[in-house]
């Protein structure tokens, strides 16, 4: 018994046995670690994925998903992994998510974080304009959002007077383009549409030319796109300058009241209410943000009941004259009032002849 035991402590004493039993110790730990380690990687996690194409702007309802299962590797730190978190949310307004594809943080946001995304680009100090257009107009549908183009005008039928061409705003930029339910044209790659508007923003005079240019019908204007730095033809017509289309507009415009501009600029809470003459006459009201949830706001044509808004812009049609009101309610009880004399357009342009 006493030699067995000399014998096994001359072997664990030995450097060489020490050197072996701790290699061997090291391997067995490294392959454990290893080992586990790709037990978790390829451990399967069940995921969320789409079981159809999803355009835009899109509600993902139950049956456009599916779970399956992947390796944990394949996961990045943006992947929903949760269809609950999936289901009844939008999907992002720049993202189509293609079918058998996995869900992002990034392409998925709730219905209320959706924004027109052209309202979100409008400049400080600009308004937004819907230019009408159609699929002649937009040189087959090839103006897209972010391109610059210019606004033409032609006014005259050729009869009382010569045709005018010319430029009338430079270099705006576009913002989107819709077709007539509002749709954005671009953002679906299943659907084709047709353009109607495009959307940009201009500042306010340049709004109310554009606007008064677009109710003149009768004189033969008409308004239309032209690529940024592109060249109009002008066969059988004068090529005319742009102050000289300002001129042209104003002269034969309906001269209405607007608001007054100093109170508006003290009281951020007051509508802005503007009239763009013609027969109809369109009148254009905007209002704060807030309204419907900080704020309650209503308008009232001539003596009609008021109508309750949440946006804040409304557009009212006059074939007459008449009178607009819109007010502002805060929750104490606080009021803004703006008001506005509609003049029967037609009746002062009879005069006026």
């Amino acid at each position: 018994m006493n030699s067995f035991l000399n014998s096994a402590k001359r072997f664990l004493t030995n450097k060489n046995t020490v050197t072996i039993i701790g290699v061997v110790v090291i391997l067995i730990l490294l392959y454990i670690g290893y080992s586990t380690q790709i037990n978790n990687a390829v451990e399967p996690v069940q995921v969320p994925v789409a079981t159809e194409t999803i355009q835009p702007r899109t509600e993902i309802t139950d049956d456009m998903v599916e779970l399956i299962d992947v390796p944990n590797i394949s996961l990045s730190d943006n992947v929903i992994t949760s269809k609950a978190s999936v289901v009844g949310k939008y999907s992002n307004i720049n993202s189509v998510i293609p079918e058998g594809s996995m869900f992002y943080t990034d392409t998925v946001i709730d219905e209320e974080e959706l924004p027109d995304s052209a309202f979100v680009k409008v400049k400080k100090g600009e308004i937004v304009y819907n230019f009408p257009v159609d699929m002649e107009s937009t040189y087959g549908n090839s103006i897209f959002p972010g391109n610059q183009i210019d606004i033409y005008m032609k006014a005259g039928d050729g009869t009382d007077e010569n045709i005018m061409v010319g430029k009338l705003v430079e270099n705006v930029e576009v913002l989107a383009v819709k077709d007539s339910s509002g749709r954005n044209v671009f953002e679906n790659t299943s659907e084709s549409r047709t353009p109607a508007f495009l959307i940009f923003g201009v500042p306010e005079d340049i709004n109310l030319l554009l606007r008064k240019a677009s109710y003149m019908d009768s004189l033969g204007v008409e308004l239309f796109p032209v690529p940024h730095g592109g060249n109009v033809s002008t066969d059988g017509a004068t090529e005319v300058s742009t102050q000289q289309l300002v001129d042209y507009i104003e002269a034969h415009a309906v001269n209405i009241p607007v608001t007054d501009t100093t109170e508006a600029e003290t009281d951020e809470l007051l509508p802005t209410i503007t009239a763009a003459g013609g027969t109809p006459n369109e009148v254009s009201i905007r209002f704060p943000r807030g309204c419907g949830d900080e704020y309650t706001c209503n308008y009232v044509k001539d003596n009609d009941a008021a109508v309750n808004v949440t946006n804040r812009n409304q557009t009212v049609s006059f074939d007459a004259a008449g009178t607009i009101t819109a007010t502002v309610i805060e929750s104490d009880g606080t009021t803004h009032v703006a008001s506005l004399d509609i003049t029967d357009a037609a009746a002062s342009t009879d005069n006026a002849e």
